[in-house]
């Protein structure tokens, strides 16, 4: 009698080859996690509480860096390797901060654009726990190439920029408003051309009653498909019309402020304006923008009250600002803290949310490969005053604190010595 061997032959070949793919595996595995083991490990985080809002990640990890990426994130990472460790028991660890408003197009000229008025990032931003910064509009298409040659080409802060409409950015009135320098088609044409710096358009000042400005700024953002970053100085345009032509996704700044051109998002019984609460729920995201002159307690409690909370804490920082109420953005960071956010939502909001609001998901978050960008911050309890654009005081008995600031995984900040041998007499 004829036997066929052929199902049982199938049979065995189909269980070879299983045992076979499941061994390569395990062999790939462990080859893997060798390799890992066997990478050195540049600076070791240890015990610090972590807050990363991409990952879900809130509490006490270790973070391994090397080669300035994020090599692993762990509860307890073993210390065997790593060339640096870093002790931060009793500290929160995040990701490098974003500030969403800044003026750091700086120069001899007058002014903002190529001009003193503006600050050089580096001086001030990693004492704050920020790594990166976004310039809002001091620059137009016409002079960005300069912005880029002369400060973010040459700064350790990675710099990022909203683009004017206006042509030349931020070189005062009258060219600022010149409505004929507003060219929807050249300012996405550069936006285009460096998508890896331009993250938006920037209108800002803007002194007559067409909607022009508003029009063609929201055009050259949909050409490029980048949002709109609304600074508002634009007193005859009312907030209404505004936040209605103003897209989801399309970012409002200078929110709690009581500034004289511009429509307070409270009306005259303290409640928050229909018209802000439909952008709200339309997905209009709102930044602080604190500057000088931008922001008050009077505005930013009842409006936290109510549920307007910031969804990122832009500083507005420049040469007036930085030694007013507003300190950097920690200080923006402590105030909204002491008006009752929670650390966990105020740091969210200052790294992965703030991401999001540029379209930049790479940022704002320590996944394992991603730019080793940290802050640790201490948040410090005592008595302490918060000063607003008026001059007014909130008094509070928390402060967040720079110990750590780590840029594409080197230590730039380092407060109060953490990654430094002690010194001993001999």
């Amino acid at each position: 009698m004829s036997v066929n061997y052929s199902p049982i032959r199938e049979r065995i070949s189909r269980i070879l080859s299983a045992a076979f793919v499941g061994i390569s595996a395990g062999i790939m595995l462990c080859a893997l996690s060798s390799s890992l083991n066997a990478q050195e490990i540049d600076i070791l985080i240890k015990g610090g509480h972590l807050i990363d809002s991409k990952n879900n990640i809130d509490s006490k990890m270790d973070v391994a860096i090397a080669n300035g990426k994020i090599l692993k994130v762990a509860s307890d990472i073993p210390v065997k390797g790593a060339k640096k460790i870093i002790n931060a028991d009793g500290m929160y660890v995040t990701p490098g901060l974003i500030d969403l408003h800044t003026h750091v197009f700086v120069g001899s000229k007058d002014g903002f654009a190529d001009g003193f008025s503006s600050l050089s990032p580096d001086d001030i931003t990693f004492k704050a726990g920020i790594t990166t910064v976004v310039d809002a509009g001091t620059s137009g298409w016409r002079n960005f190439p300069l912005f880029k040659k002369q400060v973010i080409d040459r700064s350790s802060t990675r710099v990022l920029a909203f683009l004017n409409i206006a042509g030349s950015g931020m070189t005062g009135f009258p060219s600022e408003e010149d409505i004929n320098d507003m060219d929807p088609h050249m300012t996405s044409l550069v936006i285009q051309q460096y998508p890896e710096i331009i993250v938006g358009v920037k209108l800002g000042h803007y002194r007559g009653s067409e909607w022009t400005p508003m029009d063609r700024s929201i055009e050259a953002g949909r050409i490029a498909n980048v949002p709109l970053f609304l600074e508002c100085h634009l007193p005859l345009l009312p907030l209404e019309g505004l936040l209605e032509r103003m897209r989801p996704g399309d970012i409002y700044t200078h929110t709690y402020c009581t500034a004289v051109d511009r429509t307070c998002i409270l009306d005259e019984n303290g409640k928050l304006r229909q018209c802000v609460l439909d952008a709200q729920k339309k997905g209009i995201r709102f930044d602080v923008g604190h500057g000088g002159g931008m922001f008050h307690f009077a505005v930013a409690v009842p409006a936290l009250k109510q549920g307007l909370f910031p969804d990122s804490f832009g500083s507005d920082l420049h040469r007036f600002s930085m030694n007013s109420g507003m300190k950097n953005m920690l200080d923006i960071m402590s105030k909204f803290l002491n008006m009752g956010m929670t650390i966990q939502d105020v740091i969210s909001r200052a790294t992965w949310n703030s991401a999001n609001s540029i379209k930049r998901p790479d940022l704002g978050q320590l996944s394992e490969g991603a730019d080793a960008d940290i802050a640790i911050l201490n948040v410090k309890k005592g008595s302490f005053g918060f000063i607003d654009a008026s001059g007014a005081r909130m008094n509070g008995d928390s402060k967040f604190e720079a110990e750590m600031t780590i840029r594409a995984g080197k230590i730039v900040w380092d407060q109060n010595g953490l990654a430094a041998q002690e010194w001993t007499k001999k």
